[in-house]
Order: structure tokens, then sequence, then C-alpha cells
């Protein structure tokens, strides 16, 4: 049984969590919207394969307004016509920061989503991804659970 980084380390459980906060607000004030910023969380969660995260950010993406066909979507959003140009361009650059290294199909996207975004988006959509990708390490390092959860998202005893 591996130990939960987060509960024998709680001081950098607390800088992480903070660092997190930190950039959502800058990504919201640097203009991504919300559902942006879930859109890059769940998409870079389920790359990881972070169950504990996919969990979460469905849950966020819903609160956010992200309609369910687009999240039951998600792993083919370039075979579908569902998500704008904008949406497309933040979940290149989650998958880009995810998939690393980058390879020429990644740069190439890259540049795609810097036509899309402006520089202070682009770059606040980069920091998001980063910044998920460093709690799925930490979730699936941990092994952290999934619990079941009603209809409502309460979880299940």
């Amino acid at each position: 049984m591996r130990p939960f980084l987060d509960k024998v380390m709680p001081e950098a459980w607390r800088a992480a969590t903070a660092f997190s906060s930190a950039i959502r607000e800058a990504a919201l004030q640097r203009g991504l919207s919300s559902r942006e910023v879930e859109f890059i969380k769940l998409r870079a969660s389920q790359i990881n394969a972070c169950a504990f995260c996919v969990d979460l950010h469905s849950r966020e993406a819903r609160k956010a307004g992200i309609a369910q066909q687009q999240l039951d979507l998600l792993p083919a959003w370039r075979e579908t016509a569902l998500f704008d140009e904008r949406q497309r361009a933040v979940l290149a650059v989650a998958e880009a920061a995810t998939t690393l290294p980058l390879t020429e199909e990644a740069e190439a996207d890259l540049a795609g989503a810097r036509s899309v975004l402006d520089e202070e988006a682009f770059a606040a959509a980069e920091w998001v991804a980063v910044t998920i990708n460093a709690f799925n390490r930490v979730s699936i390092l941990s092994g952290h659970p999934v619990r079941p959860r009603d209809a409502e998202g309460k979880i299940v005893r």
C-alpha cells in the first residue's frame, strides 16, 4: 500500500493546492473561461488515466456548464464538430502538454492553438495543463480511490 502523498506531507499538499488556486485565478483573469479550464483538466486526466481526477473534473465540468454530450465525446473531440474553435485550442494545449516530449504534430497543434488564443490565454492554458498533470501524478502515485456516488454526486456509503 502506497502512502497518500497529501496525507504524509500535508504542508506540500497545501502548497500545491494554493499553487493550483493561483493558476486557476490567473487563467480566468487572462481570458480562459471556467469551462475551458475544466476541459484542460479533464482531458489531461483522461490521457494520464487518473481515475480520481477524471471523476472530480467530470463533476466540476458539469458544474461549469459543459454539456454531457461534450463530456461523453471528449476523448474523440477531434472527430466531431461539437467543440468550438477555442475549445479545440485548449484541448490541443492539454494534449500537447500531457504527452511530452512534443512531436511535430503536437508542435503544429500548439501553433494552431496559438493562432486562436492570444498570448496570455495560451500561456494560461499551458499553466493549467502543467498544474493538472502534477495533480494527476500525486493522485496516481497515492492511489487515491474513486468512491461510488449517487445521481446527485454524493458519496454512497
